[in-house]
């Protein structure tokens, strides 16, 4: 699990490797990711977008920002947390992600 906090927002991501719906023969690795944002502070926050750099082991980048997440802009009041899965597949084993709300 990767976990940072800033201004109070802590978000933590676990990446799962989904080896059913993968294939390495077709060189198609699915990797589905659990994240959970959770207000540590003492005023109300939106989550209104997000972006995410995605980056195979080859180098390869996609980039996927909008609105919200999973359909949703959640409202946290402090002490409120919201959590989703989502995923994204690769053409490589393995990659990396980094992003922001």
């Amino acid at each position: 699990m990767y976990t940072e906090t800033t201004n109070s927002i802590s978000v933590s991501v676990r990446p799962v490797f989904l080896e059913e719906q993968s294939s390495a023969a077709d060189n198609h690795y699915f990797w589905a990711y659990h994240v959970r944002i959770e207000n540590q502070g003492e005023i109300t926050v939106q989550l209104r977008s997000r972006y995410w750099r995605i980056t195979d082991g080859g180098g390869r980048v996609q980039e996927v920002r909008g609105a919200g997440v999973v359909g949703e802009q959640p409202t946290l009041n402090p002490g409120d947390s919201f959590e989703y899965t989502s995923g994204t597949p690769l053409s490589t084993p393995s990659g990396i992600m980094v992003g922001s709300y």
